[in-house]
């Protein structure tokens, strides 16, 4: 990898952590710069700006993140009802960099740059639109098939299953411990089975 994009890369992704754990608008350029140590010049080299950065974040680090490990496997997905419980289960309770005080980082940008910056609105739009879109398409693929009841609409669940994980992310952040991901969870897997034919 060649010096520049591994410098842009390492920008990115520790703006992207600095980010999730103090939020945008609290992350200043001069600590993304002191923390990976390169120069306000190579800083400015690959961004015009902080916003081209967080965009880029956005883009580069999270969207290829959330499609390898969510949206590329909903679409090949052969049992959504318990993809999408391992997914939300994965998200909550075994991945090792979301933490419960810091919430979700889609979620957190959403909520803070949403209402100030077009731009960012439509990236994190994409981002969250393809995972639902995804969802959806399992779901779809589910009552193709036979295992999911064909009364169900697909668009209701996705956001329904979605707006509960953002939802359940900010309760997290008030909590001490997992209980209230796992009362979630619990309550989940019922609606998700209750999609399933008997």
């Amino acid at each position: 990898m060649k010096k520049a994009v591994s410098t842009r890369l390492s920008i990115l992704q520790k703006s992207f952590e600095l980010i999730y754990t103090h939020g945008y608008q609290a992350t200043s350029i001069d600590t993304i710069i002191a923390t990976t140590n390169v120069t306000k010049g190579a800083f400015f080299y690959h961004f015009k700006n902080k916003d081209e950065m967080g965009l880029a974040v956005i883009n580069e680090i999270m969207y290829p993140l959330m499609y390898a490990d969510f949206v590329k496997p909903l679409l090949s997905s052969n049992d959504p009802v318990h993809d999408i419980y391992k997914m939300m289960h994965y998200l909550l309770l075994e991945n090792e960099f979301l933490l419960k005080k810091y919430g979700c980082p889609a979620g957190n940008l959403t909520q803070e740059m949403s209402p100030v910056n077009q731009l960012f609105s439509q990236a994190l739009s994409k981002l969250t639109t393809e995972l639902k879109e995804a969802m959806q398409i399992a779901l779809k693929k589910g009552k193709d098939s036979g295992s999911i009841k064909s009364g169900i609409n697909e668009e209701q669940v996705a956001l329904f299953v979605l707006s509960g994980y953002w939802g359940i992310r900010n309760f997290g952040k008030l909590s001490d411990d997992n209980d209230c991901y796992i009362v979630y969870l619990e309550e989940l897997k019922s609606y998700l089975k209750n999609l399933e034919k008997n």
